[in-house]
């Protein structure tokens, strides 16, 4: 049935609906798309960061579409190196807004497709109607944390980067030295220092002077990793992060390695089974079975990669520091007597079984059997890489 094209002289005639709007989030423009599910979208351009007009945009596709003023408001965009301030700022005006994961969205399977930023927003505004329309499974959401909880990364991240350029700069001063077959043992430290006044003489100026200052980044490096790692065992040792001090307890496990775990995985995240935990870290199986066919095509590599990466190497750790364990006797029975495939895929295995009992352990309070019931204080001991692994006593 048509609606009238005429209206009531004196009458509210808003519809009482939802207006929906997609971001495509740019460097220097973001790309709007507005619709009510009726009308054709409306799109528009607005500058990135720009918030005044993107709330000038949606008060005049609410006049568009005969929305009242207060009418309800969803949006999402994808994820991606804005973060969580503009989701934040959403919320704040009271709109409702998702924050999509950008690889769980469909795509035409074409060879060759088109592809602009008004095509995604469009597609994004269509997917939206559809999740609010009854379609859960249309895209995954992402978990948004709290100011608090997402700045809480950011030492173990920085110390991360901190690592990276410390290796980056000693291998720069070796590759430079090999110039001229210098081969020192070991670069960065009171023996480098000792080698290197006794060797400098043999360089030209200009290579010297360089090797000085590669130096004295690699030095300004270690001197930012120590700090950040003393204060990461000072808060430990003090009692403000009783969750690292639990899982650090664990042989095998460091304070470096317990911290990362719960500030990028357990610590803000909800699982409610094994399955959300194994799908969180990427190491979920993916078979491929279609008619006759049937391949596992390995882990889904999805989720945080840092606590996919940190668990592998946990896993190694875990044999190593809990030997007499069930989950190492698990890996020795089935996978130690095979050949170095099978062993890789039996890490993998073990590390996703053990990042269950980490969960169980922190959750429920299920210490991973084998693991003594009621480990000794932790002596302190000097801070090491996240991977490797702390004195259990």
């Amino acid at each position: 049935m048509n609606a009238p094209r005429t209206a009531l002289h004196g009458q509210d005639t808003s519809i009482t609906g939802s207006l929906y709007v997609a971001f495509e989030l740019g460097d220097r423009s973001w790309k709007l798309s507005l619709g009510d599910g009726v009308r054709a979208p409306s799109r528009c351009t607005v500058a990135a960061g720009d918030t005044a007009a993107v709330f000038t945009a949606i008060a005049k596709a609410k006049a568009r579409c005969h929305l009242a003023a207060n009418a309800p408001v969803r949006s999402c965009y994808e994820a991606g190196r804005d973060g969580f301030w503009l989701h934040r700022c959403l919320e704040a005006h009271q709109i409702t807004n998702l924050v999509v994961d950008s690889a769980s969205i469909e795509v035409n399977r074409r060879r060759r497709r088109a592809k602009t930023d008004r095509l995604d927003s469009d597609k994004l505004l269509s997917m939206l109607m559809r999740y609010y329309g009854g379609e859960r499974r249309v895209w995954a959401v992402a978990r948004i944390p709290t100011p608090e909880q997402e700045d809480e990364r950011r030492v173990h991240r920085e110390l991360d980067r901190l690592r990276q350029e410390r290796t980056a700069h000693s291998n720069r001063i070796r590759s430079l030295l090999v110039l001229h077959n210098l081969r020192p043992e070991r670069i960065g430290g009171r023996a480098s220092a000792h080698w290197w006044a006794q060797h400098n003489k043999q360089l030209l100026p200009a290579l010297r002077a360089e090797i000085e200052r590669e130096f004295e980044r690699l030095l300004l490096a270690a001197r930012q990793i120590r700090a950040l790692e003393v204060q990461q065992q000072r808060e430990v040792r003090s009692g403000a992060q009783p969750a690292i001090a639990r899982l650090a307890r664990l042989a095998g496990i460091g304070t470096g390695s317990a911290w990362v775990l719960i500030r990028e995985l357990f610590g803000w995240r909800q699982f409610h089974n094994r399955r959300e935990v194994a799908g969180c870290l990427g190491l979920a199986p993916t078979p491929y079975a279609s008619g006759t066919s049937e391949v596992e095509q390995g882990i889904s590599k999805i989720g945080n990669k840092r606590a996919r990466w940190l668990m592998v190497e946990l896993a190694w750790s875990w044999l190593r520091f809990q030997c007499s364990s069930q989950l190492s006797d698990w890996f020795n029975e089935r996978f130690a007597g095979g050949g170095k495939r099978m062993r890789r895929i039996g890490i993998v295995a073990l590390a996703r079984r053990l990042a269950v009992a980490l969960w169980r352990y922190l959750e429920f309070g299920e210490i991973p059997p084998g693991q003594p019931s009621s480990p000794l204080r932790r002596r302190w001991q000097r801070p090491e890489q996240p991977a490797s692994s702390g004195n259990s006593v």
